[in-house]
């Protein structure tokens, strides 16, 4: 017997978990569903919620954290490009997402491998 508390996990947690996806989550004024807020939803700490969505035994589960999470996307999306949101926060919170508008650029010779520069006579390879 494992030690540790018993698991809440149930098929009304699940059933609960998808009625906060399908619109529950507007209760009190939310405007885009949240992990965190599924957590406290369901009365159980953010550590717990990750782990039932890690466990392969708890798929469904898993799929309704992945739904969530596409759901904020998309309303944070449209929101942001319509005005309805803080443009600063859509942007902050869509880097969750991988979302970034930060450019890198790297500098490479014609043969594609990294520049070398010459200073008076000495490659940088040199040095």
């Amino acid at each position: 017997m494992p030690a540790g508390r018993p698991t809440k996990y149930s098929q009304e947690m699940v059933d609960k978990a998808q009625a906060y996806l399908d619109g529950e989550y507007e209760q009190g004024g939310k405007v885009i569903p949240s992990l965190c807020g599924l957590a406290r939803y369901l009365g159980i700490a953010s550590s717990t919620l990750d782990a039932w969505g890690k466990d392969p035994e708890k798929a469904e589960f898993s799929g309704i954290l992945s739904e969530i999470l596409q759901e904020q996307q998309t309303l944070l999306l449209n929101n942001g490009l319509t005005g309805k949101f803080n443009s600063a926060i859509t942007k902050l919170a869509l880097g969750k997402h991988g979302y970034s508008d930060k450019s890198e650029n790297t500098h490479q010779g014609p043969d594609g491998q990294p520049l070398t520069l010459n200073f008076n006579g000495v490659s940088s390879a040199d040095r």
